[in-house]
């Protein structure tokens, strides 16, 4: 059996900066963060080769003293937690004291940095974890990261980088996106020479939001707060859905994640509207006490968990749907605007009879018996412990049928003795379930719970 052994420092961080730097977009999403943390006003980001040879990141942030500089680069030490209740209510993008000791120990890494005040700024070099050099620099306010050979030192996974061009676009996905979450902040992004992003600080979402993605009159506004929740931001009309997935970008608290309770909620919305499946595009930001939301539960706070999650799911839910409804009318009138139709010219089949009358497999209903069923329904008509637990009434029954198949998971096809019956399998489930719940009903036995929030449904009857 082998013995157990403790790993060297080199090895131990090498390890960890697996877990928390995967590709170039990764060093250069905690350089970042850091910079935001600062209170950095610009960020400047430059890469070569997809980052893989260069990756520059500035700011004009409040920057370090060389003491300070020097404990940055230490594993676990860091400015933004003091206590272990700290972690209850974490308010910045970055709390661990992982991330620059984790990229300098896979990388060759120099730290510029000057704070506010200070004579001269301090520079430090790093090659795999090692600190090689510390002097001081002239230097403005802030902080200057440069890393040189990302994974120099880790031939395994920097085999299994992608091309220049895939990690590029990496890069400027990612600042893209930090880029809406934090208007106030001016960004700029440079691949090889080529200038990609370039923002100035905007006042508001929306005007960095024209800055990025330029005039979009097709998305929908989002706004909606209850429980404790905000919602805010930008989706897809209906009426503008792609078969290709559009961006989302989901902010909680400012912070870009991805979450399966606010993706169901999107999916979610989206399909109660329409039954074509959707792939939207969504901006939406989250804002949630901090208390309330564990942004510790991921490697690379990729990931959050709510402490409620049913209450996120359907605030998110209903605010989508909201503006879905809202929009819904004046974005698909034309379409739903009846047209003149001509009848084609059908050419007939032998054996085939056309204008033949099809046998229905439901009696028609007469008006006059629909309004007379409907009116135990209407407020002050219902008579007390009564109440009409169907509108249609079968005719002679439907006769037995043998199901053929399945068509897109949709319908039921099947063969009678009179020919092919197509079922709407959906419908049919709900046809169930409402005479279930009117079952239900009429014996007194329904259970029922207030929502936190009322439903507002127009009906009209008659």
């Amino acid at each position: 059996m082998a013995k157990i052994i403790r790993l060297s420092a080199e090895l131990a961080n090498q390890i960890a900066a697996g877990e928390v730097v995967e590709r170039p977009a990764s060093a250069v999403k905690e350089l970042i963060e850091n910079a935001l943390d600062a209170g950095a006003r610009r960020i400047g980001v430059t890469i070569e080769l997809g980052g893989k040879r260069f990756i520059s990141v500035e700011d004009d942030g409040e920057g370090m003293s060389p003491d300070q500089a020097i404990l940055a680069l230490e594993r676990h030490a860091t400015s933004k937690l003091a206590k272990s209740s700290d972690l209850a209510a974490i308010h910045t993008l970055g709390f661990r004291g992982e991330a620059l000791p984790s990229v300098a120990s896979v990388c060759r890494l120099k730290l510029r940095t000057c704070g506010r005040g200070q004579v001269a700024g301090t520079l430090i070099e790093v090659s795999g974890g090692v600190t090689t050099s510390v002097c001081e620099v002239g230097a403005p306010v802030g902080t200057l990261v440069e890393i040189r050979d990302l994974f120099f030192n880790m031939p395994a996974r920097r085999k299994f980088l992608k091309s220049d061009r895939a990690e590029s676009a990496r890069v400027s996905k990612l600042v893209t996106q930090l880029a809406l979450g934090y208007p106030e902040v001016g960004f700029s992004l440079k691949s090889s020479g080529r200038k990609v992003v370039q923002c100035a600080p905007a006042e508001t979402v929306m005007e960095r939001f024209y800055q990025l993605y330029g005039e979009r009159p097709d998305l929908l506004e989002v706004q909606k707060e209850a429980g404790g929740i905000a919602i805010s931001g930008y989706v897809a009309a209906l009426a503008n859905q792609r078969p290709s997935r559009g961006p989302q970008n989901i902010f909680v608290n400012r912070r870009i994640v991805k979450d399966r309770t606010v993706a169901h909620a999107i999916i979610d919305s989206y399909s109660r509207a329409t039954i074509k499946e959707r792939r939207p595009e969504v901006h939406l930001f989250i804002e949630i006490p901090a208390d309330r939301v564990d942004v510790n539960v991921h490697p690379m706070k990729a990931e959050v968990r709510f402490l409620d999650q049913s209450l996120v799911h359907e605030v998110l839910r209903r605010a989508l749907t909201e503006a879905l409804g809202e929009s819904g009318p004046s974005q698909l009138h034309s379409q739903l605007m009846p047209t003149e139709l001509n009848e084609p010219q059908v050419n007939p089949i032998p054996g085939v009879m056309v204008g033949a009358s099809i046998p229905s497999r439901w009696t028609p209903v007469a008006a006059a018996f629909v309004r007379e069923s409907l009116a135990p329904l209407i407020p002050g008509n219902a008579p007390e412990n009564e109440v009409n637990t169907s509108v249609l009434q079968p005719g002679a029954g439907i006769k037995p049928m043998i199901a053929l198949g399945q068509f897109r998971d949709t319908f039921i096809v099947a063969v009678d003795e009179e020919g092919i019956v197509v079922v709407d399998q959906h419908v049919a489930h709900e046809r169930v379930l409402f005479e279930r719940v009117m079952t239900r009903l009429s014996s007194g036995r329904l259970e029922s719970q207030r929502l936190l929030e009322p439903i507002l449904m127009k009906l009209s009857i008659g």
